[in-house]
């Protein structure tokens, strides 16, 4: 369990920090915003068009470590220098620095998925049985979110030290994760080799893209079950990109500690993955998925309601001589805490839903599965960050720049302000509502099959 936790520690480190950092970077790095959303937009449709061929390639890589190790030992190395290279500022016009951003990404992205995705299809091949493959995704996810939690901390410290630009502060970020994510994906694959090894095999048989499609199509348990991971991580990536710009634009929080409020998120999204690891175990994975959406609802209702801080100027700490701000920001983070806890659903139910759906195929191709929903999901989280950086140009939304005091120079007008606050709360409920529709009746199909 420890060593298929960790598999997803370095990709994880990488999800994080692009979706709480990468945008306001490239907005800091001279891009304007609707080229910001772009670049995000074309990470995930790279991302996304890559996977059918990395998990048609690896069904079919063979080794005497089956077919996955090989591919994440492989792809370990170029995550690394890739992963320090997108955190780089290159001189120059925006369109040279879109272009470098452009390829870094595509780069990035590859060595991400090559990891990630053979990866992913582990956990159907280790095991057959329910229980067993429920505790991997959880085991997976906590190495997930533990990671993620370490680079958010890594940026912490790093992100506003004093005597640096910002520059160099995100190039260091990049430079230690990476290093990070190299280390975490091999020790992994270390661990994982005894038991991939023996792990079921795919099939190995050639199928046109056409074939791939009637396939998924016939399959209605994975045509639920994809819909779902589209809608939930729509929603959990749109609040990710959004979150910092939230939090200094519309509440007034100063930057020195915006940037440590998405710890909260991520720790709270770890204690969550505890909790419904259990509730599915004790009762049904759709009762917990209904339960922590329930909390993931309510804690988004509230962050489109909550008032902003009163701002005080002139005194570094002013922010909180104001007793009613004390209780809004704690009131924040207690609003961030519940959001973590029922959004971190999004991680461990469709992927423990996915082997159920993979088994009603006869011949269990794991990896042209898992390849095809991560393939669909990020194609949908993709149009999402488009979508924001779309709404956020037409909203007259404009670059902060910050002083080291943290204080933001540009005050938001008011319709920039609505639709962050629109991105926030009212589309991830809309979007996790539509989740639960969609997955009302799986229990009862499961009992009558």
């Amino acid at each position: 369990m420890f060593s298929y936790g960790l598999g997803d520690a370095g990709t994880g480190l990488v999800a994080t920090q692009f979706g709480f950092f990468l945008f306001k970077f490239f907005i800091s790095a001279g891009l304007p915003v609707i080229i910001a959303g772009s670049l995000l937009m074309l990470i995930k449709i790279w991302d996304a068009i890559n996977d059918p061929l990395i998990g048609w390639l690896s069904d079919r890589t063979k080794s005497k470590w089956g077919p996955r190790i090989p591919w994440m030992v492989t792809a370990s190395v170029p995550l690394g220098f890739s992963l320090a290279a997108i955190w780089w500022t290159p001189t120059g016009s925006v369109l040279t620095k879109t272009i470098y951003y452009a390829i870094i990404s595509i780069i990035v992205m590859t060595a991400y998925t090559s990891i990630n995705l053979p990866f992913a299809a582990l956990s159907t091949e280790i095991s057959e049985k329910t229980v067993i493959r429920t505790r991997l995704n959880a085991s997976r996810f906590t190495g997930s979110i533990i990671a993620g939690l370490t680079g958010l901390i890594i940026a912490g410290i790093i992100l506003g030290s004093e005597g640096s630009s910002a520059n160099n502060e995100y190039f260091l970020m990049g430079k230690i994760s990476g290093c990070l994510a190299v280390a975490a994906t091999l020790i992994s694959c270390w661990g994982l080799a005894p038991f991939a090894k023996k792990a079921r095999r795919p099939s190995g048989k050639v199928e046109p893209i056409t074939l791939q499609f009637k396939r998924i199509f016939r399959n209605k348990k994975f045509l639920k079950v994809i819909t779902l991971y589209i809608l939930l991580w729509c929603a959990l990536q749109l609040m990710q990109t959004v979150a910092l710009i939230y939090v200094e634009d519309v509440l007034n929080v100063p930057t020195y500690i915006a940037k440590w409020i998405p710890i909260p998120f991520q720790i709270s999204a770890l204690v969550g993955l505890q909790i419904w690891a259990r509730v599915s175990n004790k009762l049904t994975r759709i009762s917990a998925l209904n339960y922590g959406a329930i909390i993931w609802i309510i804690s988004c209702t509230a962050a489109l309601f909550l008032p902003s801080l009163s701002k005080i100027s002139g005194v570094e700490y002013g922010l909180f001589l104001n007793t009613s701000n004390i209780f809004l920001f704690i009131l924040l983070i207690f609003i961030i805490c519940l959001i973590g806890i029922g959004a971190s659903t999004a991680f461990l139910i469709p992927w423990s839903l996915l082997p159920d759906a993979i088994d009603e195929d006869p011949e269990k191709p794991a990896g042209l599965y898992t390849a095809w929903m991560v393939l669909i999901q990020k194609l949908g989280i993709a149009f999402s960050v488009q979508l924001l950086g779309f709404l956020l140009y037409l909203s007259g939304y404009q670059s902060c720049f910050v002083d080291r005091e943290g204080l933001n120079i540009i005050e938001q007008c008011y319709s920039a302000q609505l639709t962050i606050r629109l991105c926030i709360g009212l589309i991830p409920s809309i979007l996790v509502i539509l989740g639960l529709l969609i997955m009302r009746k799986w229990d009862r199909e499961l009992i009558t099959n």
